[in-house]
This record gives C-alpha cells, sequence and structure tokens, in this order.
C-alpha cells in the first residue's frame, strides 16, 4: 500500500479550504480517502459566523470517522449523517437556511479485500486506474453542463442553481443531499490505484489540456502528488493573458490525494 496527500492553498496568505486525509485500520484490511473542496463565498456573508475551512475540518473530520467506523453503510448515508451532524453543531448560532452557508464539494472512496465504493458530489474528480493501465474518470459534471449564462464567474455560482433541481449540488446544511451525489461500487481486484483531486488540481486537464485523466494519473504516479501541483502553479503563472485562465483566480487552493491499492 502507498498513499500520498498533498494539499496546498491558492493565497498563502489565507488559510486552505480544502480538506483531505487517508485512513488505513491497523488491520491493514481496507482503508478510506476523504477530499473537501471548500466554496469561497463571494461578498457579502454567509449568514455563518463560522469560515469555510472550520466547516470543511467539520464535515471532513465528521465523514472520515463515519466511513471507517460504518463500513456497511452506504456512502451516501455516511455523508448525510456527516452533514447532520455538522449542521447541528451550528444550528444555534447560524442561519443554515441562507444559500451561501459554508458548503463543499465531496469526493470519498472506501476499499476493502472485496470491493472499493466511491461518492462524487460536484466538481471534484476521483481517478480510478484499473490493473490493464486504463483510467476511468468518476465525476458529477452537473455544473461543467449548466450554460455559461447561469454562472456569475467561474467561482461565484448564482443562488437559483446551487443546490436546485436542474441545477447542482454540494454538500451544505441539507442532509439530503447526499442522495444527490454520484456513487457505486467496483470489485477490488479491478481497481490497481485511486487519485482524488479538487478542481484546483485537476486544473492540468481540464483548464490546461496538457494531458488527458491517464496522463494524469501516471504523472502524480511516476513523479509525485507534489510534481502536479507545481506544474499547474506554473501553468496558472505563465497564463498572463489569461488565455486558460479566463474570469478564474489564478490560483486556487489545490488537493490531491493517491493511495496505491
Amino acid at each position: 500500500m502507498r498513499t500520498e496527500l498533498v494539499s496546498e492553498p491558492g493565497d498563502h496568505t489565507l488559510a486552505n479550504e480544502d480538506f483531505a486525509a487517508v485512513v488505513l485500520p491497523a488491520s491493514g484490511q481496507g482503508g478510506a480517502l476523504v477530499v473537501l473542496d471548500g466554496v469561497t463565498p463571494p461578498k457579502g456573508g454567509t449568514g455563518c459566523l463560522h469560515s469555510v475551512p472550520w466547516y470543511t475540518a467539520r464535515l471532513g473530520g465528521a465523514l472520515t470517522e463515519l466511513t471507517l467506523s460504518l463500513p456497511d453503510v452506504p456512502l451516501s448515508q455516511a455523508l448525510s449523517r456527516a452533514i447532520t451532524r455538522t449542521a447541528e453543531s451550528h444550528t444555534q448560532t447560524c442561519d443554515l437556511s441562507h444559500p451561501r452557508t459554508p458548503q463543499a464539494t465531496v469526493v470519498v472512496a472506501r476499499w476493502s479485500t472485496r470491493k472499493v465504493e466511491y461518492l462524487v458530489l460536484s466538481d471534484s474528480v476521483l481517478l480510478v486506474e484499473s490493473p490493464d493501465g486504463s483510467v476511468t474518470a468518476l465525476l458529477d459534471d452537473r455544473l461543467a453542463r449548466l450554460p455559461r449564462s447561469a454562472l456569475a464567474t467561474d467561482a461565484l455560482v448564482d443562488a437559483h442553481v446551487r443546490n436546485k433541481e436542474g441545477g447542482f449540488f454540494t454538500a451544505a446544511a441539507d442532509p439530503s443531499v447526499a442522495d444527490r451525489a454520484v456513487t457505486g461500487v467496483l470489485r477490488r481486484d479491478r481497481v490497481r490505484a485511486l487519485a482524488a483531486l479538487t478542481d484546483g488540481a485537476a486544473r492540468w486537464v481540464e483548464r490546461f489540456g496538457e494531458g488527458d485523466w491517464t496522463d494524469c494519473l501516471r504523472l502524480v504516479r511516476e513523479h509525485g502528488a507534489r510534481a502536479l501541483l507545481n506544474r499547474v502553479r506554473a501553468l496558472e503563472s505563465a497564463d498572463t493573458q489569461r488565455a486558460f485562465l479566463g474570469r478564474a483566480k489564478t490560483h486556487d487552493d489545490a488537493t490531491v490525494v493517491y493511495a496505491e491499492l
């Protein structure tokens, strides 16, 4: 078993809004990874006294614990319970009905000797490598399918499409959103490696087109997660004409978790 986790803030003067964890039970019979990408709120408030990093730490911590401690509970139910637990921790002090209440994208993978379960909610990605080297990108593409007119900017999405039917979904305060996630189960012997990337790291493929998902996972396996983030940062800095970045922030929080099973 080989695992690697690298996470870097887009702005080193600000807190990283991503969350990442890899857990490996002492039994050695399985494990899990959890990656959250906190949604940077616009100016004007969120109705919450707490920061996005506070939220992702609470939700990520709860989800990691529930994913590992309840191996027979489906991942969607584990996410639902984690959202409920997190909401209960600040419902008395914050307006959780606010459309900008702290929220995050979610990727979870859990493996045993027999199977690999996965959950993807919003625009982070889970890459699955099979024993023959082929790579499948497991995506929730609802945000990508929205027309550009629905988006205020690349980073800020209007409230009428966030967590709404016909729009896209993120983990916030409503546990029912867990049922909107992309989920599935794979045979354990059909999975050689996993890589979870927040969209800040996935830019190497999605914005800059430096390679496909197979190339991306190969880069991480052969050169390490830090090498991928270094290349993303170099591409961002070189795009002074914003030919690839458009209106997106120059540097985004970026996280890669790699697990070679």
